[in-house]
């Protein structure tokens, strides 16, 4: 059994001991004689046990039973209750002087003290006393500074004599014969708790156990009770409403609060008092608690026992402790108890015997408490503390409470690589170790070691943030988040496998382990995360392509490859090229997107890189790429606009192409659209691969483009004999605003003397013409003429005309003709009159400014520099007035 404490009879009194107290080692007896005696505990050193030395002994101190004593030593003050009065003595005095007498508590019972130091705004360290004195069923309160007490001016009405007090932090707790009651030192509000006893026929207890909680005796209990904390208002309900703000009281509690169009019912909020957090439980009803940390002391009938509160542990008892009823804390360890004639002492066993025999027991907690309260250095206190720490959560995680056991290995901040040793299972290399956990054990293990990492991390990920921290530093953090993550991947693997993917994605875990841990498993959906973090593509997509053709593998089919290279980016373009190989011959449509997909990383691939592939490599799929690339996202580089145009040509060209007759005419329309709308492509290039005896109207269209209009318009006429697609040529060519080319002129030229043309040279000269063109057309020409007369010059138009063309078949022509010339020689006679009124005004404005002239002596001053104009200035005048120098003018 742990020994706490160790028991001394110290004195068998010749006086009846009434009440006692004790501070600083010093014992102090109040006797129903009204003697007081005071004794001072020492240790004999030839006996190494404690004895009582008399100091003083007062047998005149009062005519009456001395009730209650309590010492306030920091003011060497005693405040003792007799005859139903209290009054303060000094301590300093041989026979404890009178100090002050409280007439105001007169019919007293009771009182209660709590002293606690302060230090002032100039340093000065202070005891702040709180005292309350019971006077039949008022409760009076008084504020004690330096010896000196102000009564306050509310006194709590009481329904009964109290019994037993205490005061805490915010509340005064007073025992009475029914019941327990908190009284709010601030707002002076009441709550009753809980009677002492179901009966009614035990007196109450209380013992205090910190500034904000009481041990409350309740039959064979010590209820452990805190003060709540406080709540605020919660808003009930919200009413809809249309009118200004307003406040209404609704009940005692409540109020309806306008804002904007509601009104709120706001309540208060429902406060408890106190909350109960534990039960001590004792053989018998105990007549008196104390509290000294970690243990509480109950005194039962003839007995002392010795309990912890957390954990709730039984350890000591002491008997034949005869008749004892008075048990008083004197300072931590060391304990008074008196009988009516007797007294003896507890004193606290060394901490170090304390400890050993602890940790022996496994009370790792107690022994933690212990160590708080010892003597020894910080340093020492820390170190010893954390290796109790250190076998506590070891000793939880053998009895296998492992989620406990983690959480004190986050407190102690234990290297993880301890930590994940504890499961053998993580460690590949297991089989053979002892201590191997199976099933719920294992199970309950890993979930626990998965929250310690992730809490582990979440610290890690805080400690980091936002700091500088040196390059070792960030080393050392790096290898922990491999450690964790690694190890977690383990973890998650065994209880979880759907958290694998994202924690590979944060690229922490150290390769070749979670490679083969991963292989190990069959995942490989998640290999390809971790080969894509680590920037192992290669390895992905070597595993992509043998898993591709897996009937039963996640990764069957193309689409994980497709979607791997159009993320990879232009930095690994000869490993898209390679392993898209296979994707563009088994799947070419879906293949191409590998480099046609909407992707910003496919958008920013090298286009001419990848066409050349395509050329070499995939020839066929060459010309929807190309059309992508020109119609999808608008590339104007000549380069590919030139490709897209060979290609068209050369599809309608090979005679080896097993094209359809259908086919072929899309294609060719395909290429005359593109070769007229398109702009950037270079003609002079093109047109050096046509073929000269077919593909004439493509030819047309690229003569059209180099400006070679006649050889254009020969070509429909004279080879393809159609005049129609020649006159939509001329409008076309007027259309694009080229109205310095007489396109009509020379299309009637043509029409009218075929035979004269000589336009058509080179090998397009052997072409055999268009049987319609060996006959010249004059009714087209003329129909021409006609229809845009105002497009045609008439000098030139006439010349081209043979002479046998009658007068009145040009009349309509000429008239036209007649009015466009006298429309625009009107027009420009207005713009003449314009141009000159204009010029006009410009010259009398010059002559306007001309006329202003500038006085400048020695006076004027730059406005800009502050300086004054020299003969040699140049200066300049701004239409305000204002004149600065030529130098200063960008300044102004």
């Amino acid at each position: 059994m742990h020994e706490a404490y160790e028991v001394t009879h110290l004195l068998n009194a010749s006086v009846q001991i009434e009440t006692i107290a004790a501070y600083d080692g010093n014992l102090l007896l109040g006797t129903r004689q009204g003697h007081l005696l005071m004794y001072s505990l020492l240790m004999n050193k030839d006996t190494q046990k404690y004895e009582l030395k008399m100091i003083r002994y007062c047998k005149n101190f009062s005519k009456k039973p001395i009730q209650q004593i309590e010492v306030i030593a920091e003011d060497r003050l005693l405040l003792c209750l007799t005859d139903n009065v209290l009054s303060s003595y000094d301590m300093n005095g041989l026979n404890f002087p009178l100090v002050k007498t409280f007439s105001d508590t007169k019919g007293a019972s009771l009182f209660a003290l709590d002293n606690k130091s302060a230090t002032s705004m100039t340093g000065e360290s202070n005891t702040i006393v709180h005292l309350c004195v019971a006077v039949r069923r008022k409760l009076q309160l008084y504020y004690g500074k330096n010896g000196e007490f102000k009564k306050h001016i509310f006194d709590f009405t009481i329904p009964d004599v109290p019994k037993v007090m205490a005061l805490g932090q915010q509340y005064l707790c007073v025992g009475f014969k029914g019941e327990y009651t908190f009284f709010d030192l601030s707002s002076h509000n009441s709550t009753d708790l809980f009677p002492p006893s179901s009966s009614k026929s035990l007196d109450p207890t209380i013992a205090k156990y910190s500034e904000t909680s009481f041990l409350l005796g309740r039959d064979n209990t010590s209820v452990l009770v805190e003060e709540a904390k406080k709540k605020s208002s919660e808003i009930k309900k919200t009413v809809k409403r249309i009118d200004d703000p307003t406040i209404s009281k609704y009940s005692e509690s409540s109020f309806l609060l306008g804002r904007d169009n509601t009104s709120g019912e706001v309540e208060d909020a429902k406060q408890e008092t106190v909350e109960i957090k534990k039960t001590i439980k004792w053989t018998d009803a105990p007549l008196a608690v104390v509290w000294d940390e970690p243990f509480i002391l109950g005194l039962l009938q003839d007995t002392v026992v010795v309990q912890t509160v957390e954990p709730p542990l039984f350890i000591q008892t002491f008997v034949e402790l005869n008749k004892a009823r008075l048990m008083y804390r004197c300072k931590r360890g060391l304990i008074f108890v008196s009988s009516v004639g007797q007294v003896w002492c507890l004193t606290s066993v060394d901490i170090t015997k304390q400890r050993k025999q602890l940790l022996k027991d496994k009370h790792f907690q107690i022994a933690i408490d212990l160590m708080k309260l010892s003597d020894s250095s910080p340093e020492e206190k820390k170190q010893t503390i954390d290796s109790i720490q250190m076998l506590h959560a070891l000793d939880l995680f053998d009895s296998k409470q492992y989620s406990q056991s983690m959480k004190e290995f986050i407190k102690l901040k234990t290297d993880p690589a301890e930590v994940i040793k504890l499961i053998p299972e993580l460690d590949n290399k297991f089989e053979g170790k002892e201590n191997v956990l199976k099933g719920k054990d294992l199970e309950n293990a890993l979930n626990a070691l998965i929250e310690y990492l992730v809490e582990l991390r979440f610290q890690i990920g805080t400690n980091t943030e936002g700091s500088s921290k040196s390059e070792s530093n960030q080393r050392n953090v790096a290898q922990q988040l491999e450690l964790i993550d690694t190890t977690l991947l383990k973890c998650y693997l065994q209880t979880n496998d759907a958290f694998v993917a994202p924690l590979l994605r944060l690229n922490n875990c150290r390769l070749e382990e979670a490679e083969k841990t991963l292989h190990q498993h069959g995942k490989h959906s998640e290999l390809i995360i971790l080969y894509q973090t680590k920037g192992q593509h290669t390895k992905a997509l070597q595993l992509l392509r043998e898993q591709a053709s897996q009937p039963d593998s996640s990764l069957k089919g193309y689409h994980r490859t497709k979607n791997y290279l159009q993320h990879l980016g232009a930095e690994h373009l000869n490993l898209i090229f390679k392993f898209s190989d296979w994707i563009l011959k088994e799947h070419p449509e879906e293949g191409l997107k590998i480099f046609t997909e909407d992707i910003v990383e496919v958008e920013n691939l090298p286009r001419p890189k990848v066409l050349d592939f395509l050329l070499r490599e995939h020839d066929t799929l060459v010309i929807p790429y190309l059309e992508h690339v020109i119609h999808t996202w608008n590339d104007t580089h000549d380069l590919f606009h030139d490709a897209l145009i060979n290609m068209y040509r050369e599809k309608i060209t090979d005679k080896k192409a097993n094209c359809t007759e259908e086919e072929l005419q899309h294609i060719k329309s395909k290429l005359v659209a593109f070769l007229e709308k398109s702009s950037h492509y270079t003609p002079e290039r093109v047109i050096l691969h046509f073929p000269n005896d077919t593909l004439f109207e493509e030819r047309a269209v690229i003569l059209g483009k180099l400006g070679r209009h006649e050889q254009a318009l020969a070509i429909y006429v004279q080879i393809l004999g159609d005049v129609d697609r020649a006159i939509r040529y001329c409008d076309n060519v007027w259309t694009r605003n080229d109205k310095t080319v007489d396109v009509y002129v020379t299309l009637m030229r043509i029409l009218v003397n075929p035979e004269q043309n000589n336009s058509l040279t080179g090998p397009l000269a052997t072409v055999p013409r268009h049987p319609k063109a060996s006959t010249p057309d004059l009714e087209t020409a003329l129909s021409i003429l006609e229809k845009h007369a105002d497009k045609i010059s008439p000098i030139k138009a006439l010349s081209v005309l043979p002479d046998s063309v009658p007068l009145a078949r040009l009349s309509s022509f000429l008239e036209s003709a007649l009015q466009t010339q006298l429309t625009m020689k009107r027009r420009t006679q207005v713009l003449k009159g314009l141009l000159y009124a204009e010029h006009t005004q410009v010259q009398e404005m010059k002559q306007f400014h001309e006329s202003k002239s500038i006085v400048i002596n020695d006076y004027n001053v730059c406005p800009v520099c502050k300086k004054r104009f020299g003969n040699q200035s140049a200066f300049v005048r701004y239409p305000s007035g204002d004149i600065v120098h030529y130098s200063c003018k960008l300044d102004k």
